[in-house]
């Protein structure tokens, strides 16, 4: 078993590859003091992409088991995580289950609570930029995403909400460069379908297949980076050489890297008319659902906006 030391306050771990570059860890101190969380600190855990998952289980034990080890915001490793560890935990919600995946690990009573809050703040990020009644406006447009993990489900849960009847995406369309996770993505969506939105999953692991599909998506189309590429590693899902649908919604997921995708696009911005988005709105949604469980304490309203604006701070590009 890994060997982590024992917390000597209530603290609060980040489960990521690089979270000594986030910013959480220089908002989560101004964070405690404004939501009133005596002592609480926050503790990065770096794991290697998909770790042998023993590293998963011993670091689900350690949360479990130690008192001021109060829970963690799990990022990259969601699926993962829940794959090797779930049997450890005492209390899934319904996302966690039906995905397979958790980012959120809290604690109730001697209860481990593990929840999936992603459908809930990729939704919140969505509205944050995506007009209401878009596709019903556009109804040509579709949605790629490119990736296909925990991110990339959730925002399809969120896509497919049966009160969207009526303004559903012309299509949704899922690559990703491996396999498995193309075949569990296409399962978990035929599940969930309700109005039998059409689909599409391509396997693209070698560089320019991504293009091949961009360059199939209609005008207006929203195109998603969930890969991690641009983050955690270098890079971008597409080549230099692609091209957006004229009119398109593009949405970088991440706010920190080198954020190649998101760079390709401003390149492009005038030309095609493009409307970009980063990853900062999702990150604050992100943060405070988690937060908000493993503290068991409400972040709505006006306490949100006062989280977000201590943020801006720290974002040097807000």
């Amino acid at each position: 078993m890994a060997k982590y030391e024992p917390a000597t306050q209530p603290t609060m771990y980040f489960i990521g590859v690089t979270t000594g570059s986030s910013s959480i860890m220089k908002v989560f101190p101004e964070w405690a003091k404004a939501l009133g969380l005596k002592d609480a600190v926050m503790k990065g855990i770096d794991i290697a992409i998909h770790a042998d998952p023993q590293e998963y289980v011993d670091v689900v034990k350690f949360i479990k088991e130690d008192p001021l080890s109060l829970g963690a915001l799990v990022t990259t490793h969601k699926l993962d995580l829940y794959n090797a560890a779930h049997q450890y935990f005492e209390y899934l919600d319904p996302y966690a289950q039906m995905f397979h995946e958790l980012s959120s690990i809290s604690k109730r009573g001697d209860k481990l609570c593990g929840h999936a809050k992603d459908p809930i703040s990729s939704g919140l990020a969505l509205e944050h930029f995506v007009p209401e009644h878009y596709w019903k406006e556009h109804p040509q447009a579709g949605v790629l995403i490119m990736g296909a993990g925990g991110s990339a489900i959730s925002m399809c849960s969120y896509l497919m909400r049966e009160d969207f009847a009526g303004n559903y995406p012309a299509k949704i369309v899922i690559a990703n460069r491996s396999k498995p996770r193309l075949k569990e993505i296409e399962e978990i969506n035929a599940k969930l379908d309700p109005f039998g939105i059409e689909f599409a999953y391509y396997l693209t692991p070698e560089p320019g297949q991504n293009d091949e599909v961009l360059h199939k998506m209609p005008e207006g189309s929203l195109v998603i980076n969930a890969t991690g590429l641009g983050k955690d590693r270098p890079g971008s899902p597409l080549t230099d050489n692609a091209k957006f649908p004229k009119n398109a919604l593009v949405w970088e997921i991440n706010y920190r890297g080198d954020l190649r995708f998101m760079h390709q696009a401003e390149e492009q911005q005038e030309e095609r008319n493009l409307t970009i988005e980063d990853g900062w709105t999702y990150f604050i949604h992100g943060w405070t659902q988690v937060i908000s469980e493993v503290f068991d304490t409400p972040i709505a309203g006006e306490r949100l906006q006062k989280l977000d604006e201590i943020a801006a701070g720290f974002n040097q590009n807000k």
